[in-house]
Formats: structure tokens, sequence, C-alpha cells
């Protein structure tokens, strides 16, 4: 399963899996369907007009102003909402930027142009087969400008990380790690993931080792490499979390 890595406030980096076919479409679908929607509401309100005397021009200011929300309902949506049309938000998935944070202003405008390519011009069929078969599931539109699309249900849960944020009653142990950079506390929490799945304790004893001699620090008596290096990690997360 392909994932999209984003990194939380409390430096704790979740992987996001990527939105497949199925959901994109469903989306795409409930869009089309809100418009398919107010196309009838037109066209009988245009209907009803007529007969009621409302003249030509308001009829067709209401077919423009349909037409113009049917063009930019997608770019307007995504930007205001943060990658997410009322079919995304109900499939549970959103664009964001291919190195997982909030995509731009520029990458929305990029996406939308290239729905010429994808949609209109191919009669949906080139955007949904680059989707299926590309490996971060991209469309040109996507490709072009650097995002793709996520669920926004996280793969890897806070509980399931090595460390993860603490709550506000936490009182960190060790107060100099604050010496340490996020670069440091990830290769932690790397080392800490590479014992669970090999089982390689030199791994954990040589990084607690590194890290207590650059903290200048003893692990305290009754602690053990393992407890140590979660708890500098947990003491990191609180103490960056309450500078923010």
């Amino acid at each position: 399963m392909e994932t999209v890595q984003i990194n939380t406030s409390q430096h704790v980096a979740i992987d996001y899996p990527v939105a497949g076919l199925g959901e994109r479409v469903a989306a795409y679908l409930i869009d089309l369907a809100i418009f398919v929607a107010l196309y009838l509401v037109v066209v009988f309100g245009g209907i009803a007009g007529s007969f009621s005397g409302l003249g030509e021009k308001a009829i067709i200011v209401a077919i423009i102003i349909y037409l113009a929300c049917y063009a930019f309902y997608d770019l307007v949506c995504e930007v205001l909402f943060n990658g997410q049309s009322v079919g995304k938000k109900l499939m549970k998935i959103k664009v964001v930027s291919i190195d997982g944070s909030q995509a731009s202003t520029g990458q929305y405008f990029i996406r939308w142009i290239f729905r010429i390519i994808d949609f209109t011009l191919s009669a949906n069929l080139l955007g949904f087969l680059c989707v299926a078969v590309s490996e971060k599931k991209q469309r040109i539109g996507d490709v072009v400008a650097g995002t793709t699309v996520i669920k926004t249900q996280p793969a890897t849960k806070i509980e399931h990380i090595a460390f993860h944020p603490t709550n506000e009653d936490y009182v960190p142990q060790f107060s100099s790690v604050h010496l340490l950079a996020d670069r440091d506390i990830e290769l932690v929490h790397e080392v800490i993931r590479t014992y669970y799945r090999t089982y390689n304790t030199e791994l954990i004893y040589s990084m607690a080792a590194k890290v207590s001699e650059f903290l200048g620090i003893s692990i305290p008596e009754g602690m053990n490499e393992m407890q140590f290096l979660k708890t500098v990690s947990s003491d990191y997360i609180q103490i960056t979390s309450r500078a923010v």
C-alpha cells in the first residue's frame, strides 16, 4: 500500500495511505451528482420562468452562473477547504503535496488546468487510467503539480508509534533534550522502529549511549536503554510542543 508521510506539529511522522481509484471515482460521482441536481433545478426553473414571464436574459444569466460554478468548482473548493471538494470530504480523501505538506494555491491551480487533459478531452478515461497505473495514484495534473490524493484516515496511528505526544500534565525528566534537533529525534524514532522489526538490541544500546553522552546525562537507575530513548523522545515532544 502506497503511503505519504506527513509530519505533525509534535514532530511525529504519520503515514497516510494514498487514495485509490475507487475512492476518487466515488468522490467525482458525488460532485457530479450535485451538478446534475443543480442542472435540473436550472432547467425546470427556466421552464417555469418562461411561463411566469421571467425574462430571457434572466434565464441566460442563471445558465452562465451555473456553467461558471461547474468550471471553477474544484479549484475553489480545494483552495478554500484544504484540498477537498464535497465528494472528497464525504469519501474522506484530500489533495496534498507529494511530500506530505499542504498543497499551495498554485498546485491546486495546475491540477485544475490539467483537468482539461485528464478529463474533458479524454472523456475522463486518461485521468482515471493514470490514477490506476501510477505508483502514487496520480493523474497527469497531479504529476505536473507535485500532488497526490490521500485518505484522511492515517495508516499509522499515533498510539502505534514508538513515542507519541504527551498530555499537558506530563513533566519532562531530562531538561537538556532541547539540545537535540528534529532530525536527532527522527533518528531515535527510526532506531526504535528498526528494533521492533529486527530485535537488534545493539542498536538500542548504541543509540542510548550516544544520546546520553550528547546530553551529558546518565541513564537513571531502574531505567533501561529502551525506556531512556522513549523518555527522551517524549520529553522532546513535550518541550517543543510548548514552544510552538
